[in-house]
């Protein structure tokens, strides 16, 4: 049977859901200027998009080895584009800050089921590499990225930023076209291959907790950076929106994107171990580069280091919890992404609520630096 389509359908679902987590950053001080927000309140819209994708990662995993793929990943797209469709709507027919949240509510509800799903969908497929297929797989969600900066900074610059109600609509086609392909594509249960080891034995392997750890540091390395990135551009540097965009998430995706792209030919010849430990190091060197660096060049040059540094960093953690733990079924990957969720609300949410964005960014060096010792330890066992 040929699955390119189920392949092809994967990799779209991860630009979904760089879609899902990176186009209302891009409105954080648009939101600030029309609403009068503070940053706490700003970046309490990234809180509530993880910790909801956190919460279903949490139901997925008690029953994620009796979930429907195909249903589930049908309604995971359905609730992406009707969040992204409110996030343009709701704002104008009831309170605007109430409408905006609740549209991060059911997109972040479509984000956490394609997180929990997409990976044990393509870890189940007859392919060569698993490695290298998932490090390419997550590539996808870089790119995503960069699709969002780019598009949306040409949206900006054609019809202004007064008119970004219509942006989220449009990302909507995304989510709406990917539904259909997955309507007829062809899906293999991860446990159809290696039947799942029961629950309690899963969470008594200590395995299982330390790629807890390292999805937790992983998660927040990544968001705490990624989720801030065009803010603090744009305010915390005082250079220009498409400027900040284009050398800050953008520059961040591109390099997370080719990091992963590289893991994912070269993946077989690498050890995936060590490559974490010096990413580890890398990022915590690039956060420290972004919050003291005096110069708004060289505060945007760790911005994009930090997407280079944290390139392998989640799906290298899956590829190696698939590798240790092959029979950990659909519930380790949905709770591994629990992992990876509470650290992406934990990393953006310490920035916001610090208040000043160079200390946020500078505090954030504890999540890389705690990776890098975790992968030691996993070298160990």
């Amino acid at each position: 049977m040929n699955y390119r389509k189920t392949q092809l359908g994967c990799f779209t679902a991860y630009v979904v859901q760089a879609i899902v987590n990176n186009l209302a950053p891009l409105l954080f001080i648009t939101f600030r200027r029309e609403l009068g927000l503070s940053l706490g309140l700003i970046g309490l819209l990234s809180a509530v998009n993880f910790s909801v994708q956190m919460a279903v990662d949490l139901i997925s995993a008690a029953f994620g080895d009796k979930l429907s793929y195909r249903p589930m990943m049908l309604a995971a797209h359905a609730l992406a584009a009707a969040g992204l469709i409110g996030l343009s709507l709701f704002p104008r027919i009831m309170a605007p800050y109430a409408g905006i949240l609740l549209a991060v509510v059911l997109y972040a509800i479509g984000g956490g089921l394609l997180e929990v799903l997409v990976s044990p969908v393509l870890e189940a497929l007859p392919l060569g590499d698993k490695a290298s297929a998932m490090s390419l797989l997550h590539s996808f969600y870089c790119w995503g990225q960069v699709g969002v900066v780019l598009l949306s900074t040409l949206f900006f610059r054609l019809a202004g930023t007064d008119n970004w109600g219509f942006l989220p609509i449009l990302w909507a086609i995304v989510p709406i076209v990917n539904l259909c392909v997955f309507i007829t594509a062809p899906i293999v249960r991860l446990e159809d291959n290696t039947p799942s080891m029961p629950r309690r034995d899963l969470l008594r392997r200590k395995d299982l907790w330390l790629f807890l750890g390292l999805m937790f540091c992983a998660g927040a390395s990544e968001m705490g950076m990624s989720q801030w990135a065009s803010a603090f551009a744009e305010e915390g540097l005082g250079v220009s929106k498409a400027v900040g965009d284009l050398l800050g998430p953008c520059m961040f995706a591109v390099l997370m994107g080719s990091a992963r792209v590289f893991f994912g030919s070269k993946g077989e010849k690498l050890d995936l171990r060590r490559f974490m430990i010096v990413c580890g190091a890398l990022c915590a060197f690039s956060y420290s580069l972004s919050a003291l660096s005096p110069l708004p060049f060289l505060a945007l040059m760790g911005c994009g280091l930090c997407g280079l540094a944290v390139g392998i960093m989640w799906p290298g953690t899956f590829s190696l919890a698939a590798r240790i733990l092959p029979a950990g079924g659909t519930a380790m990957f949905a709770l591994l992404a629990l992992g990876g969720d509470i650290g992406a609300v934990l990393g953006p949410t310490l920035v916001g609520v610090v208040g000043n964005m160079r200390l946020g960014l500078l505090l954030c060096v504890i999540f890389p630096a705690l990776m890098t010792v975790l992968s030691l330890k996993l070298r160990e066992n």
